[in-house]
């Protein structure tokens, strides 16, 4: 592609040098101490560690905090990582990175963005802003690197993002005369996301991932209304979920519901944000969301349809 004069995209979903930072001597795993997330090295500037979460920083320790060895290691796979090990492969390359990390200044987005499109940037490495809306004729081949990001995520809509992201990305290339190359990248290419979106096959994604909602029981097959506690206490969020849970079930058993089902309580995927416990009731049935009309819900987070479930 560089040798004809031409542009490539390199697409990964994950911000970073290493996605996560853990002892080999003990295996303690470096997480913030606001929300239990590993955190993530980013070398480029200060060389620290952050939470995408919250945005807690820390320096890299040379000791392991738990059993002070010195084999603290880095791991996993960000565009910063990408970043660094195309400038190595192709010294004479000029590569542009676009997430938000380089994106925080104002007009960065559309100064980047301009440069590529001008040609004075051979290789853009990016995250899923640059899977949308982008019209650059000189692109002709996209790689995404592991493609799986997100695959495996516990929501009965990961996949459907996944294919989404994937698609979008992929239409970067050809968009000229001069055709293009997608090469997705994964651990897993007999997954039918995988194999739909390396076709663009968006009709037979969607009869496979239909089916796989109708034996689950999800949208479009029935709707869902997601309830969330947050307290500070871990003790509190958990007690006050199991009793509106409780609750709900008498509700079901009055109005006789026998469609309506309960999916919990349990934390959220994301147990703890920014110093925050969450815990979630998932409710299921044909219309849920009338259950709960005229019942006192103060202090929980109620979302009707919801698109994510972490």
């Amino acid at each position: 592609t560089l040798a004809r004069g031409e542009q490539a995209i390199l697409f990964l979903n994950r911000r970073g040098t290493a996605t996560y930072v853990f002892c080999r001597d003990c295996g303690h795993t470096l997480k913030c101490p606001r929300c239990e997330t590993p955190l993530t090295l980013h070398v480029t500037g200060r060389n620290e560690l952050r939470c995408h979460r919250c945005n807690y920083t820390r320096q890299m320790p040379k000791n392991c905090p738990e059993c002070k060895s010195t084999k603290i290691r880095a791991y996993g796979l960000g565009s910063e990582r990408v970043e660094d090990e195309v400038n190595a492969l192709f010294p004479d390359a000029r590569v542009l990175r676009w997430d938000s990390d380089t994106t925080r200044s104002k007009d960065a987005h559309e100064l980047i963005l301009s440069h590529f499109t001008a040609h004075r940037a051979d290789i853009l490495v990016g995250t899923q802003m640059l899977a949308k809306g982008l019209d650059l004729p000189l692109v002709t081949l996209v790689g995404v690197v592991l493609a799986d990001v997100g695959l495996n995520l516990p929501d009965p809509f990961a996949a459907e993002r996944v294919f989404q992201t994937l698609t979008q990305v992929a239409g970067r290339a050809g968009r000229s005369a001069r055709g293009g190359r997608v090469l997705l990248q994964t651990f897993d290419p007999s997954h039918y996301v995988v194999q739909h979106a390396s076709k663009h096959d968006y009709a037979n994604f969607y009869t496979h991932e239909l089916e796989y909602r109708r034996r689950l029981g999800y949208p479009p097959f029935a709707n869902l209304v997601r309830l969330e506690y947050r307290h500070r206490d871990p003790i509190t969020a958990e007690e006050k979920t199991r009793e509106m849970a409780v609750q709900i079930e008498e509700w079901i058993g009055e109005e006789k519901r026998k469609n309506t089902s309960i999916i919990g309580p349990v934390p959220c995927f994301f147990s703890k944000i920014d110093g925050i416990y969450r815990w979630q009731i998932i409710l299921r049935g044909p219309e849920p969301e009338t259950l709960l009309r005229g019942k006192e819900l103060r202090g929980w987070r109620v979302e009707v349809g919801p698109i994510s479930l972490l």
